[in-house]
C-alpha cells in the first residue's frame, strides 16, 4: 500500500532532517540527535522545549512563591489530552528543601545548587524509564505549566519525561499513560551498505493515537522533510528480523516476511498493537517503490500462504469447524494457482502476497491440546501465567468448553462486566484447548483489551500482581455468570451463643444468605467459608461470623524482621544506660518498641520516650505513627525512661498538673574555633522532668538539670559541693582481705657478705596493736588543721557550672534539627517569664540550652581532641534479653528445618490481637476494644487457590519474602483443619442428626492434589511470572513461560518462586455441584438428539482424493472431541437436523453458501437460519518464540487457517464479514470408519455431517481412539 504524507507540523518541519536520498538511491543519514523517543512523540503533541532564561527571571520569584505555585498546580485534576511530566521524587524533595530552608541530616540546600530536573534515578543511559513510577514513592507528576517554570528557573533537563493524559476504562477515567507503546523503526534501503553504523530509531506514541498519525510519526522520525513531501509506506516485520542498525535492506524484507500497515483512523489501542513491534519505512524513490509487494513473503514463518479475509472481529461468531479439515475445504483446494495482493488491517500482520498451488500447502505440526503458549505484550506475563493456571482447572474448562457458560451469561448484572469478560475468557480457553490447531503460541490481545476496559489498572505495560489479576478475573467471571438476576437484601446473622449445633446452624444460615445473592460456577468450584472469632479482652464476649473466600491468603511464618539497637536510658542513675538489640515485624510501630522495652525492663511503657538523635539534637519524634521500617540502620534511636507519663502516645489526654518534660541540650559558648554563630551543641541531649512547684523556682530548675548530668560524666562527684560530716556519722566498715597473712621482709647483709632475708608476720587488720602514741599524735595534728573526723557530705550542686538559655519551640521534645539555639532573639530570661500570674516559669515545648565554659566542659566531659575521655555517652553496656536470644535460636532452627505449607496454615489460624487502628466495637461493653481474633477454615472449595503472601508493601518499604515453602504435590490433607468436619463428627458422636443439619460425607477425607503453580521470579518492583500446570488430557506437566511451553515434572513446580498454588479436591463424587449438573444436562441433551437422529439416511459425499467407502460399514468411530465440537457462542438451543446428502457437482459451493442455501435448509429441516447475536472470537496466530517479560511479540495471524476462508475457483473471496451463523448451525465433524484389516491405516478420514449435540454423544465410544500413546491409561475413578 502507498500513502501520500500529510503536511507536518511547523515544529517537526523545522527540526533536523536525518535523511536525504543521494544519487545512488541509498539514503544517507546524519548522526542521530540526543532527543529521546518520547521527546519526539511529545513534540508532536505540541511540546515546546524552550531554553533556560536568564537568572533574572528566576530572581523575580521568591522561594515561598515558587513552592506555593507548584503545590497549587499539583492539586488540580488531570484532564484528557493534557501533557504532564514525570519528575524524580529525589530531585523534587531536594528542591522543596531548598524552598523551605529546611536543614536535615544532609545539611541545607541552596537554591543555586538545585540544578535542572534530574530524572537519572528513573532512567537508563538512553533515557528509557526503568523505575516503577509509583507516585509519591519514585516520582511526582507535574502539569506542563509547572514543568515550563522549572525549566525557566533551573535550566533544560537531560531526561524530560512527558506523558499524555488519556481516558481509560469503561468510565473513561483520565489517567497518565506512564508507559506508552514504543516501536523500533527501520529505514528501507535497496541494498545493504557495509560500514553504516547508525542505530535503529525508537518511536514512542500513545495508545490513543490514530494509525494514520502513527505512520506519519514513523516517517517523520526518519525524515521530517520527506514525510511531508513524498509518498511513503510502512511495513511491519517480525521482531526477530530486526537488528540494531537503522538501515534494513530490501532483500532482507523480501525474505523475512512483512505486511503493510494500513492508513486508517483506528487507534493503536483499538488495533491492539503490542509494544516493541518493529516497522520499516519505505520512501518512494524516483516514482518507484524499492520492493514489489508480490515479492515479499507473508508473515507466516517464511512459508507462502494463501491470502484471505481478516479473521472475524470480536463481535462475530466463532468458527464452526477448524480450517481445512472439512470435506468442502478439501475439495476447494483443487483449484488453480492464486496470486493475490492485499494489505492487512492496521498493525495486524496479515499476508501481503499469497501464492498457492493445489496440494502444496505446508504440513502443520499438530500440538497437544492445552499447550498453547501466550505471547507477552509487554509486562503481561502476570496475566499469561494466571490464565494458564485457570485454563488447567478441569471442571472450569468443562463448563466453558461445553458452552454452558453461554446459557448463564448475566449481561444485566450491574456488578458485572456485561458478560464481556466471561465471553472473552471462554473464547480464549477454547483456543487454548483446540486440538486441531497447529499454532504453538497466541497473543491474547482481545482478552487484554476487554480486561482493561473494565479494569483500567491493568492497562498499559506496567507489571502487575498475578494474584490481583486472578482475584479480579474470578470475581468478574462470577458476576458475569451469576445465576441470581436480581439480588435480594440479606441481613447477616449474628452469633447469639450456644453450642456446636447452633454454630452449624449459623454457618448454614450465613452460606444460604450468601447464595441468595451469589450463585455461579465460581461459587461452585472456588469458594469456601471462613469462621472468624472475636473475643473481648474485658468482658469475654464472643462474636462469631462466617464469610466466604475465593482464595486462601497464607502468611509466611518467617516474616522479615526489623533489627535495630536501641539506646536505653533508665531514670534511676544507679542503673547503667544500655544498648539493647530489638527485633520486631517490619510493620511494627514505635509503640510496639516501647511495649517491648517496657516488658523487658520492667517499667511502664507509657513512661518511655523514643526519639532519634542526630548531630547532638533530637531529630525525630518516634511516636505511635512512626513505622519501624522507616528507620535506616545508621539512625540513632534512644529511649528515655521518665518518672511520669511521657505524653508521647496519641491517646494520652493532658492533665492540668502534668510535669514539664524539658529537653536539655549541652552547648559550648561561641569560640574562635566555631564556624557557626551562637552556642555549639555537643554530646548527647537528655531530658529533665520538672513539676509545677519546681517550675516556679530557677534554682530548682538548675538543680534538676545538674541532677541528670550525673549520668554523662565520670566526674559526677565534682558536680556537688561537699563538707565534712560529724564523727558519729562514721560507720565501721569491715574490709576482709583474702589470701595468706601479709609479711614484712627485711634484708640483712652479714659481715661475711651473706644476704639474709628476715620475714615477720604483720597482724591482720582489726587486731589490737599498741599504737596509742601514733593515734594521739595524728589526732592532734587534725585538730590543729581544723579538720573534723566525720564522713564528707553533699551540701548541694555547684553553682555557675553553666548558664541556662530557655527557648520556646514549635514541636514537643525539642524535635526539629536546627530549630533551636541559633536565634538569640528567641531566648527568654527568667525575668521575662516571671511576669505570669501563676508564677510558673516554663511553657509547653520549652527547651533548655546549657552553655559551658571551655574549661568546665573539658573537665567534666573532655573534648574532641581527647575523644571526650571523661564523658559517658559513648560507653553503653550491651544487654541481650533472653527472649530475643530464644527467638534468634528458634529462627535459626526454623531456617535449617525449612517451612512447609502446613506451617503457613498454622500461622493463618493463629490467634492474634487486633491493632489499635483496627479496634472492634464490643456490643456488651459498648465501646471499642482491642479484641483477639482468630480465623479458621469452616468449608473448603473443590478447587483451592492458595496465595503465599510473599510481598510486603507498607509505607516506604517494598520487599519480597523469597523463602522456600515446601508444599505437597499430592495428598494435601485439610481434614483436621476444617471446622465443619470437626464439629460434624463431634455432633454425630453425641447422637445428633447431622444429615438434617446439612452435614454430609463426614468420613470422606478432604485431600487435595496440586494441578498448577503460578511462580514469580525477581523482586517486588519487577521480575517475571511463569506457570506450571498439569494437563488432564495428556497427564503431563508443562512449564509455561509466555510463548514457550515445555514438558516438565511436577517436582519442578515446588520451588522458592511459587506464589499461587492451585489444588483440586480428590473425591469420589463429581466436583462442581450445580455447574456439574448443568454440564451433564447439556451432555444428556446432546446424546438425546443423537439418538433421535435417523442414521440410515446418512449419505456422505466422497472426496476424489479419498478411497470409496461403502454405506454398509458397520460402525463409525468418532475422532476425539474437539473444542469446536462444543456449541459455538450463543448456541444455546440445539437442533437435530436430518442428515440428507449434499448435492455434488464439478464445483461444490463453499460451506458458507451451502449453509444458507434454501435447498440445504429445506433438506436438513432447519428452516430459515436466523442471524445470531454477535460474539467474541479470537484470531489465530502463528507459532513464535517467547520474548522476555519486558518485551512484546507481534501476533502473527495465519488467515488461511480461518474456516471462513473459502476461495472459489476464480480466486475470488467468498467470505462475507457481515454474515452470522445461526444457533442451529450444522457443523462438520471428523469421523473415522472402521475398515477391514487390509485397509490402510494411514488413509484420510472421511467427514460426517453432525450437529452440535451429536458432537458429544459418541464421547464414550471414542475412548479407545482418544487414548494416544503419549497419554497413559488411567484407572477407574482417576482423573483423565
Amino acid at each position: 500500500m502507498q500513502s501520500v504524507a500529510s503536511s507536518s507540523s511547523p515544529k517537526r518541519s523545522a527540526s533536523q532532517d536525518p535523511l536525504f536520498l543521494q544519487s545512488n538511491d541509498i539514503p544517507a543519514l546524519s548522526p542521530p540527535g540526543n532527543d529521546s523517543d518520547i521527546d519526539t512523540y511529545m513534540a508532536e503533541q505540541g511540546e515546546d522545549h524552550g531554553k533556560a532564561v536568564a537568572s533574572s527571571a528566576q530572581a523575580s520569584w521568591t522561594p515561598a512563591q515558587k513552592l506555593q505555585f507548584v503545590e497549587d498546580a499539583l492539586k488540580k485534576p488531570m484532564q484528557v489530552g493534557e501533557t504532564w511530566y514525570i519528575v524524580s521524587r529525589r530531585w523534587y524533595l531536594r528542591w522543596k528543601k531548598a524552598m523551605t530552608g529546611e536543614e536535615d541530616k544532609e545539611g541545607r540546600v541552596e537554591e543555586e545548587d538545585v540544578g535542572p530536573v534530574d530524572n537519572t534515578p528513573l532512567c537508563d543511559q538512553r533515557g528509557r524509564v526503568t523505575s516503577d513510577l509509583i507516585e509519591h514513592v519514585d516520582c511526582e507528576f507535574v502539569p506542563e505549566e509547572v514543568w515550563t517554570k522549572l525549566k525557566e528557573w533551573y535550566g533544560e533537563p537531560k531526561y524530560p519525561l512527558p506523558r499524555k493524559v488519556i481516558a481509560r476504562g469503561i468510565v473513561q477515567e483520565p489517567v497518565l499513560e506512564l508507559r506508552p507503546p514504543s516501536f523500533k523503526v527501520h529505514l528501507l534501503a535497496p541494498a545493504s551498505i557495509p560500514g553504516q553504523n547508525m542505530p535503529v530509531k525508537e518511536v514512542t506514541v500513545s495508545s490513543t493515537d490514530k494509525i494514520r498519525d502513527v505512520r506519519r510519526a514513523f516517517a517523520a522520525a526518519l525524515s521530517p522533510q520527506k514525510a511531508a513531501s513524498v509518498q511513503y509506506r510502512v511495513w511491519k516485520i517480525a521482531s526477530d528480523a530486526s537488528t540494531d542498525q537503522l538501515l534494513f535492506s530490501a532483500d532482507t524484507l523480501r525474505g523475512c516476511g512483512a505486511s503493510l500497515l494500513a492508513d486508517d483512523d483506528g487507534t493503536v489501542g483499538d488495533e491492539l498493537v503490542d509494544s516493541s513491534e518493529v516497522f520499516v519505512v519505505e520512501f518512494i524513490n524516483r516514482d518507484k517503490w524499492i520492493v514489489d509487494p508480490a515479492e515479499v513473503t507473508p508473515l507466516s514463518d517464511g512459508v507462502p500462504v494463501p491470502s484471505g479475509p481478516p479473521p472475524p472481529p470480536p463481535t462475530q461468531p466463532g468458527p464452526l469447524f477448524s480450517s481445512g479439515s472439512d470435506f468442502f475445504s478439501k475439495l476447494q483446494t483443487k483449484t488453480a494457482p492464486v496470486v493475490e495482493t492485499a494489505t492487512s488491517s492496521a498493525f495486524k500482520p496479515g499476508p501481503i502476497t499469497a501464492v498457492s498451488k493445489a496440494g502444496s500447502s505446508a504440513a502443520k505440526v499438530q500440538r497437544e491440546p492445552g499447550t498453547l503458549g501466550l505471547g507477552n505484550m509487554g509486562n503481561t506475563c502476570f496475566m499469561n501465567s494466571a490464565i494458564q493456571c485457570l485454563a488447567h482447572a478441569r471442571e472450569l474448562m468443562d463448563y466453558f468448553l461445553s458452552g454452558v457458560y453461554q446459557e448463564e451469561l448475566n449481561p444485566d448484572n450491574p456488578l458485572g462486566m456485561h458478560g464481556a469478560v466471561a465471553q472473552a475468557f471462554g473464547a480464549l480457553v477454547s483456543r487454548i484447548w483446540d486440538p486441531e490447531s497447529s499454532m504453538s503460541s497466541y497473543t491474547p490481545r482481545e482478552f487484554k483489551q476487554t480486561l482493561q476496559r473494565f479494569a483500567p489498572q491493568f492497562s498499559g505495560y506496567q507489571q502487575h500482581d498475578s494474584q490481583e489479576f486472578v482475584a479480579f478475573l474470578l470475581d468478574g467471571l462470577h458476576e458475569d455468570l451469576n445465576r441470581v438476576l436480581k439480588k435480594p437484601y440479606v441481613e447477616k446473622p449474628d452469633w447469639e451463643g450456644g453450642g456446636d449445633k447452633e454454630l452449624v446452624e449459623l454457618a448454614n444460615t450465613s452460606w444460604e444468605g450468601y447464595m441468595k445473592r451469589n450463585d455461579s460456577v465460581v461459587v461452585d468450584l472456588f469458594q469456601g467459608q471462613y469462621q472468624s472469632t472475636l473475643v473481648c479482652p474485658e468482658c469475654s464476649k464472643v462474636s462469631i461470623t462466617f464469610d466466604p473466600f475465593m482464595y486462601l491468603t497464607l502468611p509466611l511464618p518467617v516474616q522479615k524482621k526489623w533489627h535495630h539497637d536501641v539506646l536505653y536510658i533508665p531514670w534511676d542513675l544507679e542503673k547503667p544506660h544500655l544498648r539493647v538489640p530489638v527485633e520486631l515485624n517490619r510493620n511494627s510501630t514505635f509503640k510496639d518498641v516501647r511495649q517491648l522495652l517496657g516488658r523487658w525492663m520492667g517499667t511502664n511503657p507509657d513512661n518511655l520516650l523514643t526519639l532519634e538523635v542526630f548531630s547532638h539534637q533530637f531529630y525525630k519524634n518516634l511516636d505511635d505513627n512512626v513505622v519501624c521500617e522507616d528507620m535506616s540502620e545508621s539512625d540513632v534511636i534512644v529511649c528515655f525512661e521518665l518518672p511520669c507519663n511521657s505524653q508521647q502516645s496519641r491517646t494520652y489526654k493532658p492533665q492540668p498538673d502534668d510535669p514539664f518534660i524539658v529537653p536539655v541540650f549541652p552547648c559550648e559558648g561561641a569560640t574562635s574555633r566555631s564556624s557557626r554563630p551562637g552556642p555549639t551543641p555537643f554530646g548527647y541531649p537528655f531530658f529533665t522532668v520538672i513539676d509545677q512547684e519546681q517550675a516556679k523556682d530557677p534554682e530548682a530548675i538548675y538543680d534538676a538539670i545538674v541532677a541528670r548530668l550525673q549520668r554523662w560524666t565520670v566526674h559526677a562527684r565534682d558536680l556537688f559541693t561537699w563538707e565534712a560530716g560529724p564523727a558519729d556519722d562514721m560507720e565501721p566498715v569491715h574490709i576482709p582481705i583474702a589470701g595468706p597473712p601479709m609479711v614484712d621482709s627485711v634484708t640483712e647483709i652479714k659481715e661475711n657478705g651473706e644476704v639474709v632475708t628476715v620475714e615477720e608476720a604483720i597482724p591482720e587488720e582489726g587486731d589490737i596493736v599498741d599504737e596509742k602514741a601514733t593515734v594521739v599524735r595524728e589526732a592532734d595534728e587534725d585538730d590543729d588543721m581544723g579538720l573534723s573526723s566525720g564522713v564528707p557530705r553533699k551540701v548541694g550542686f555547684k553553682r555557675d557550672l553553666f548558664s541556662i538559655q530557655v527557648q520556646k519551640g514549635d514541636q514537643p521534645y525539642g524535635v526539629g534539627y536546627n530549630t533551636f539555639g541559633y536565634n538569640y532573639g528567641r531566648y527568654e530570661t527568667w525575668e521575662q517569664r516571671a511576669s505570669s500570674k501563676d508564677g510558673i516559669l516554663l511553657r509547653p515545648n520549652d527547651a533548655f540550652f546549657i552553655e559551658f565554659d571551655d574549661g568546665v566542659k573539658s573537665y567534666y566531659f573532655g573534648d574532641e581532641r581527647n575523644s571526650w575521655e571523661y564523658a559517658l555517652w559513648n560507653r553503653w553496656e550491651d544487654f541481650v534479653h533472653p527472649e530475643l536470644a530464644a527467638s534468634r535460636k528458634a529462627a535459626s532452627s526454623q531456617k535449617r528445618k525449612g517451612i512447609t505449607l502446613q506451617d503457613c496454615l498454622d500461622e493463618f489460624t493463629k490467634e492474634e490481637k487486633l491493632g489499635e487502628d483496627d479496634l472492634w466495637y464490643c456490643p456488651s461493653c459498648k465501646k471499642h476494644q482491642q479484641a483477639t481474633k482468630r480465623f479458621d477454615l469452616w468449608k473448603v472449595p473443590d478447587v483451592l487457590v492458595v496465595h503465599l503472601k510473599r510481598f510486603s508493601n507498607s509505607r516506604m518499604l517494598r520487599d519480597k519474602i523469597d523463602t522456600f515453602v515446601d508444599f505437597p504435590i499430592e495428598g494435601l490433607d485439610l481434614t483436621d483443619m476444617v471446622g465443619e468436619r470437626l464439629v460434624g463428627r463431634k455432633l454425630r458422636e453425641q447422637g445428633a442428626d447431622v444429615e438434617g443439619l446439612g452435614l454430609h460425607d463426614l468420613d470422606e477425607p478432604l485431600v487435595y492434589d496440586l494441578f498448577a503453580v503460578d511462580e514469580h521470579l525477581g523482586g517486588l518492583g519487577g521480575g517475571h511470572y511463569r506457570a506450571y500446570a498439569l494437563n488432564h488430557v495428556t497427564g503431563k506437566w508443562y512449564h509455561f513461560d509466555d510463548s514457550y511451553v515445555t514438558v516438565s515434572r511436577a517436582e519442578a513446580a515446588v520451588n522458592a518462586n511459587a506464589y499461587l498454588l492451585f489444588y483440586r479436591r480428590r473425591t469420589s463424587r463429581p466436583l462442581g455441584g450445580k455447574s456439574h449438573v448443568k454440564i451433564e444436562e447439556a451432555r444428556a441433551h446432546a446424546k438425546g438428539q443423537l439418538d433421535s437422529m435417523p442414521r440410515e439416511d446418512v449419505q456422505l459425499p466422497t472426496p476424489p482424493s479419498d478411497g470409496s467407502l461403502s454405506r454398509d460399514e458397520p460402525s463409525v468411530i468418532s475422532n476425539p472431541p474437539t473444542i469446536l465440537d462444543w456449541p459455538t457462542p450463543n448456541s444455546i438451543s440445539r437442533s437435530s437436523p436430518a442428515s440428507s446428502p449434499l448435492p455434488l457437482d464439478d464445483r461444490p459451493p463453499s460451506f458458507d453458501e451451502a449453509l444458507f442455501d434454501p435447498v440445504m435448509q429445506s433438506s436438513l429441516g432447519l428452516g430459515e437460519i436466523p442471524l445470531s447475536a454477535t460474539q467474541l472470537e479470537l484470531p489465530d496466530p502463528l507459532s513464535r518464540g517467547s520474548p522476555s517479560s519486558l518485551d512484546a511479540e507481534p501476533d502473527l495471524e495465519d488467515d488461511t487457517d480461518s474456516p471462513f476462508y473459502q476461495p472459489d475457483g476464480d480466486g475470488d473471496d467468498q467470505y462475507n464479514a457481515g454474515r452470522h451463523f445461526s444457533q442451529d448451525s450444522v457443523r462438520l465433524r471428523n469421523a473415522v470408519f472402521k475398515r477391514d484389516e487390509s485397509a490402510d491405516d494411514d488413509e484420510d478420514a472421511t467427514d460426517v455431517m453432525m450437529t452440535p449435540a451429536e458432537s458429544e454423544a459418541d464421547e464414550t465410544d471414542s475412548a479407545a481412539y482418544e487414548m494416544s500413546e503419549d497419554a497413559p491409561a488411567t484407572k477407574e475413578g482417576e482423573d483423565a
